[in-house]
């Protein structure tokens, strides 16, 4: 064993620790591609020293003090389920796996809070609020895959965000331990003018600022109806005008997604999405007035628009695969690079940035699919998603290609005033550009690290240099 498992066996009981083969092997990668090529091309590194499953916020405090006491690196792991590397550890590692404090502490039905641990993963989050009568409001495709923690810790959005609000619209209250291993609690209120809110420290920190262990967040009565409709525009911006004017006077529905036109034909023209169209899906739900109001505003602007109605059946296709998650194996095993990447912009800048992506993609050597939908929008703007395939003359060209595509979207995105990431955070891959993005802002990021962390060791080469 090594000498840091030594002293945490010590610390917390043989059973929280772990350095079993199969232990190490299951935290070598997160969900992030380039990870997965590396090791199915036999260039993954040597990966964690150890892995602790800690069961209580002391025991995880005790890890980090006798981490930081041995000079040991520290990556806080939950679903695994980062697409950016933030999770992927350095040689040596301690990897402090939080998914053993996985319970439902407090479900307040007068305030409409639960208080969870962050172990817990996504989906049971959900279907244990769903018993009793609430839904989380938060459904990232990750859903199933993620923990609560890491949906903090990645500033995550959920599929029905334009209704419910994104991770950080649901925090009112968390626990986290700091670098040094000391604890901090926010309490939780429905607002404070305390100063600025220190949980924004956490949201989107992908523990370089700390390991959250507990969140307190909004939940929501069951919606009493939902009610579903699609349409078809010629165009992507003809669909996002549509969007803007629908979420423009204050319409929220809890989903409005549009598809360019060769992603409406992948996923639904076995549906009845008529071809060369961009789809357009819209959810509302809520009291049955409201959901009813709503898609009879959003159908209005449709038809003032004159997209073609599709109906409900591409709706009811996507709300029951939404989920389906592909392996990496498969496009591995048949030589294909593929990734997605989301950004956003603002209403006046974000059809432009959808040509200048597209258009960018497609100078990639190999590229055989360029495309976006949009899943996320608000009164200001809304993102884009992008997904690119990549077949590469030779595959040892593989990890070159894959980040040939991810330049170029970031760069034209800088170039095009949008953000280079809306909802996946920063992990290892966009490192390279956030001081770009946050220019003056990025020495204050800079400083804040140095002061909770001066020894550098959370989670190490994610979001910060």
């Amino acid at each position: 064993m090594t000498k840091i498992g030594e002293v945490l066996a010590k610390a917390l009981g043989a059973d929280r620790v772990s350095e079993a083969k199969e232990a190490l092997a299951a935290h070598r990668v997160d969900y992030w591609f380039l990870a997965h090529l590396r090791e199915f091309q036999g260039r993954a590194g040597r990966g964690p020293a150890c892995v602790v499953t800690p069961r209580s916020t002391e025991e995880v405090a005790t890890a980090v003090r006798t981490a930081q006491h041995h000079g040991v690196a520290i990556v806080p792991y939950g679903g695994g389920s980062g697409v950016l590397g933030g999770a992927v550890p350095p040689d040596g590692a301690l990897v402090i796996d939080l998914r053993a404090m996985n319970a439902l502490l407090d479900l307040n039905e007068t305030a409409l809070t639960a208080r969870v641990q962050a172990g817990m993963m996504g989906d049971v989050y959900e279907a244990t609020i769903t018993a009793r009568g609430y839904t989380t409001g938060h459904y990232p495709q990750s859903i199933a895959r993620a923990t609560v923690g890491g949906l903090v810790a990645t500033r995550s959005a959920g599929q029905f965000s334009t209704k419910y609000g994104n991770i950080e619209d649901l925090l009112l209250g968390m626990e986290a331990v700091l670098p040094s291993g000391s604890v901090v609690r926010l309490d939780t209120f429905p607002r404070s003018a305390t100063g600025p809110q220190l949980r924004e420290l956490f949201l989107g920190s992908e523990g370089a600022f700390g390991i959250v262990t507990e969140a307190t967040l909004k939940v929501f009565p069951l919606p009493e109806r939902r009610e579903v409709a699609s349409f078809a525009f010629p165009t992507m911006a003809d669909g996002l005008e549509a969007i803007r004017r629908i979420v423009r006077p204050g319409w929220r529905p809890a989903v409005v997604r549009l598809y360019d036109q060769l992603e409406s034909a992948r996923h639904f023209s076995a549906h009845g999405a008529p071809a060369d169209r961009c789809m357009l899906l819209v959810v509302c739900e809520g009291p049955a007035a409201l959901a009813s109001a709503e898609l009879r505003a959003c159908t209005d602007v449709a038809e003032a628009m004159r997209a073609t109605s599709v109906g409900a059946e591409p709706v009811t296709h996507w709300l029951g695969n939404r989920n389906n998650v592909p392996s990496w194996d498969f496009f591995l095993q048949n030589g294909l690079v593929v990734d997605t990447i989301e950004v956003a912009a603002t209403w006046d800048r974000v059809s432009a940035l959808y040509d200048r992506v597209v258009a960018s993609l497609g100078k990639v050597p190999g590229l055989i699919a360029g495309s976006a939908h949009s899943s996320h929008s608000y009164g200001q703007g809304t993102n884009l998603y992008i997904t690119f395939a990549i077949k590469p003359d030779d595959y040892a060209d593989a990890e070159r290609l894959y980040l040939a595509a991810w330049g170029c979207v970031m760069e034209t995105t800088i170039a095009a005033g949008g953000t280079i990431a809306h909802h996946h955070g920063i992990g290892r891959l966009r490192v390279p550009w956030l001081e770009r993005e946050l220019k003056t802002a990025y020495p204050v990021l800079q400083a804040l690290k140095r002061a909770l962390d001066p020894a550098g060791l959370m989670n190490p080469g994610t979001l910060l240099r």
